[in-house]
């Protein structure tokens, strides 16, 4: 047997689950008190106390008891005057008065005659009687003689004190879960490129596995430090020996010198690349709240002058999204650039909704084929040599960048077919 279907009726958060696993119990334990206190035992108290009173009553009716007229006071019951218009046409008692009916029915089997009774509140019975050959006769006697008191007090004082207390355990296990969700948060925030601050707390486990995520921090933070460094190291020493090849061509005779002056600039370009993709976000500063869709038409804007065709043709919503300024302009300018080299006309647009913020950047080139655009994100990737059009071969390092930064973003890069340009479209989604 599964319980699949019970899956999309169960609370999916942790305070949720939390507090239904608190509530069950505290729930399930009145029932079983309810069931088994209530029905059982002051049932059988209510039984007990009934049958005396049905043979206190049955000893005042009987044809001896005519003798003593003292014995109905001495019992404490009293004889009304009454007429069969007055008794009611079944017997009365409050919805919720469940030990009621245990007395009626114990009353109806052992009280001679018995016709009919009412219970009008927790301090009065009344029944009618009407012994062979005797007229009808209503007995009044108080309701402690009966039954146990105001059984339903105890259900009262159950459902009142069950929820005093499953309010008090709920502030104790939310202090408990606390320290969770702020765990939950600062990993999330790190996935994203945030450092927020955080510090192990709660129970033993909790601060095990806090302190485990600074120590994982802290570790992906100094290897990310040390690559850079050293990065930095290669960038001056290896732009160091281009620079002397530069000069040393630069003197040789135009024929000779253009085709080691291409040389030495597709190795410029190559390193260059190779940098900026290794080096990452490590640069781009902290996130910081930017308007939306001004950023994205600066950088169109930008790239418009240098040249590219390219324009903003739709934006719907407004509003501030924390973004690497930086490092989504470099992501967007990538895009761009990969449009401008296998497509003539680049179109960009942005969608701004309460959840995500979603780039989308166009062209009508040749685009990638769908069994190809896995392999078109990873980095020194180059697909079909068809698709550059004369335009250079590049280092297969755009698309992979891009991922990469909308990957720190806590978000992805989506490839696809362009529906408006027949090219490649390609999609920033961050979530907000």
């Amino acid at each position: 047997m599964t319980f699949d279907w019970l899956k999309r009726y169960m609370p999916r958060g942790l305070y949720g689950r939390a507090a239904l696993i608190l509530l069950l119990p505290v729930v399930a334990l009145q029932l079983v008190v309810s069931v088994v206190f209530v029905q059982r035992h002051f049932e059988g108290v209510t039984q007990q106390m009934s049958r005396e009173v049905a043979r206190q009553i049955n000893a005042t009716l009987a044809p001896e008891a005519a003798d003593d007229p003292g014995l109905a006071d001495a019992l404490s019951l009293d004889f009304l005057p009454t007429s069969a218009g007055m008794m009611p046409d079944r017997d009365l008692r409050r919805w919720y008065d469940f030990s009621g009916l245990a007395v009626i029915r114990t009353l109806r089997d052992h009280v001679s005659g018995f016709e009919r009774a009412h219970l009008v509140d927790d301090w009065t019975v009344l029944i009618w009687v009407q012994p062979e050959g005797q007229p009808l006769t209503l007995i009044e006697f108080t309701r402690e003689r009966a039954s146990a008191s105001n059984p339903h007090q105890l259900l009262v004082n159950m459902v009142v004190f069950g929820a005093l207390l499953t309010v008090i355990a709920y502030f104790y296990l939310r202090n408990q879960l606390r320290p969770i969700t702020r765990l939950a948060r600062a990993a999330e925030a790190f996935g994203r490129g945030r450092n927020v601050p955080y510090s192990p707390s709660g129970a033993v486990e909790v601060r095990a596995a806090g302190h485990a995520f600074l120590d994982m921090r802290a570790r992906i933070e100094r290897q990310i430090e040390q690559r850079t460094m050293m990065l930095s190291g290669i960038s001056h020493d290896l732009r160091t020996p281009l620079t002397r090849l530069r000069l040393a061509v630069s003197m040789l005779t135009d024929d000779d010198r253009d085709a080691l002056e291409r040389d030495i600039d597709d190795m410029q370009k190559l390193i260059d690349a190779f940098l900026d993709f290794a080096r990452g976000n490590a640069d781009s500063g902290q996130p910081e709240p930017t308007e939306i869709p001004d950023f994205v038409q600066t950088v169109v804007d930008d790239c418009a002058r240098g040249g590219t065709p390219v324009r903003l043709v739709e934006s719907a919503g407004a509003g501030k999204v924390m973004l690497r300024q930086t490092a989504m302009r470099r992501a967007i300018e990538n895009l761009i650039g990969n449009a401008e080299r296998y497509g003539s006309r680049c179109e960009v647009s942005v969608v701004l909704t309460d959840k995500s913020l979603r780039i989308r950047i166009e062209d009508d080139g040749p685009g990638i084929a769908t069994d190809q655009r896995d392999a078109a994100l990873r980095p020194f990737v180059r697909l079909d040599p068809a698709r550059n059009q004369d335009k250079g071969s590049g280092v297969g390092l755009g698309l992979a960048i891009a991922a990469d930064i909308a990957r720190a973003h806590g978000g992805v890069l989506r490839l696809g077919e362009s529906d408006t340009m027949g090219g490649l479209r390609a999609d920033i989604v961050v979530a907000r």
